[in-house]
């Protein structure tokens, strides 16, 4: 169960093919982009009878009733905890520098009029991913959100939307909720970006209609590296493993570690924890996907953490800001022991919606950056178009753009 792997071995399994989906979400699309409402309705048939996509008002407020009100104060202190975060990624709406006599120059940032957030459901609610998609977008000042999840949508997702301002729900989930999102139906209108984790059938609709619709990154099945040396806690590492395995049967975890005795600890512990555990059957098909490497220093964890690239990176060592020093690549960095990796899906402020399967190489983890557009803005005077205009005039002239330097000797000549 627990065992010794390769890091190119681990990352070839993490590898799922999309191949394996596309005729099946090609067929989907279709049929959403045909038939619109009814596509949804009757692909829901296999979950529930769905009498009207919408979620109505009385329906998102009545979800209250099904809720434990602990679970409603702990979803409301974990939004304010993710909003605060956000608000300090907040781009300045407007700003000028001036960079050399002349010449003003400055960024405009817009947030997006329109976005859809997908809010997995399927095993479990996750009210969590429901309030990390959420905020950002509306710290970002995105005027218009809708959310789309899987029917019949959970109470707990819906009382998470609700604290999170999301009044326009959806009940559709998979492909069939990106389509419907990317390229309307009678009840949902098109957006301009879809976010969200979800499945491959979901991972797949995302990239195949981002001529329709931008997405935030491709994102699967739950992943945890974890660089660790002699000081680590063996159970804390167990534990760590144990989280993420009980995502989802497809979940993987590597421990990366210069200690050699340290993965036969983990191991027992690992071994205490499944025979107590909840999702026990989850967590032992996940950790098939899982296992441990013994490297000779911190740099050669390091390196290979980087190979990796994991969604969460836990660092587990005697110096471990010197390892977030030197590490390139993670979705989420964990630092010490006590920084459990739980703390940041729920409650720390940090947003959990991360890239997998290595895609942290080239990708960032959700942030208001992802809801918003940037433009740049010049303001140039007489002094400062004599200080560039012999530049632009010869580099248009070299391209053979002959008009773009007239413009400019127009404006010298005035």
């Amino acid at each position: 169960m627990w065992k010794a792997v390769g890091i190119d071995a681990w990352l070839a399994a993490r590898k799922t093919s999309l191949e394996d989906a596309r005729g099946t979400v090609t067929g989907i699309i279709g049929r959403v982009k045909n038939e619109g409402d009814a596509a949804l309705i009757d692909l829901a048939k296999k979950y529930c009878t769905l009498e009207h996509v919408a979620v109505t008002d009385e329906e998102r407020e009545s979800a209250y009733d099904e809720v434990d009100a602990q679970v409603v104060e702990a979803l409301i202190e974990a939004h304010a905890r993710i909003e605060r975060f956000h608000e300090r990624q907040r781009p300045r709406d407007l700003w000028f520098e001036e960079m050399e006599p002349g010449v003003v120059l400055g960024m405009k940032s817009t947030g997006l009029n329109r976005v859809g957030l997908y809010v997995p459901g399927g095993r479990a609610a996750y009210p969590s991913s429901a309030l990390m998609c959420a905020v950002p977008a509306k710290v970002a000042g995105v005027k218009e959100i809708c959310a789309c999840s899987p029917p019949p949508i959970k109470p707990l997702t819906l009382v998470a939307l609700d604290i999170a301002g999301v009044t326009e729900i959806y009940q559709a989930g998979g492909a069939q909720a990106v389509a419907a999102m990317a390229l309307g139906t009678e009840s949902i209108r098109p957006v301009q970006k879809i976010v969200g984790p979800g499945n491959i059938y979901v991972t797949l609709a995302k990239m195949m209609l981002r001529e329709h619709a931008e997405i935030d990154f491709p994102a699967g099945p739950s992943e945890i590296g974890i660089i660790a040396d002699s000081t680590a806690h063996p159970k804390v590492v167990a534990a760590d493993v144990l989280a993420q395995a009980e995502h989802d049967p497809n979940a993987a975890c590597i421990l990366i570690t210069t200690d050699p005795t340290l993965p036969a600890k983990v191991g027992k512990e690992i071994e205490k924890m499944v025979a107590e555990a909840p999702r026990k059957e989850i967590i032992v098909e996940a950790l098939k996907n899982s296992g441990y490497t013994v490297v000779k220093d911190i740099d050669e964890a390091i390196a290979a953490s980087d190979v990796v690239a994991p969604e969460h990176l836990s660092i587990q060592v005697a110096d471990p800001l010197m390892v977030v020093t030197k590490v390139q690549n993670a979705g989420a960095i964990f630092v010490g022991r006590y920084s459990a990796v739980a703390c940041g899906d729920y409650a720390v402020g940090t947003n959990h919606c991360l890239p997998t399967a290595g895609y942290s190489k080239m990708y960032s983890g959700l942030d208001v950056a992802h809801f918003c557009k940037t433009a740049s803005v010049e303001i140039i005077d007489r002094d400062g178009l004599e200080a560039i205009g012999d530049i632009v005039e010869t580099i248009a002239e070299a391209e053979g753009l002959y008009a773009h330097s007239q413009s400019v000797k127009v404006r010298r000549a005035l």
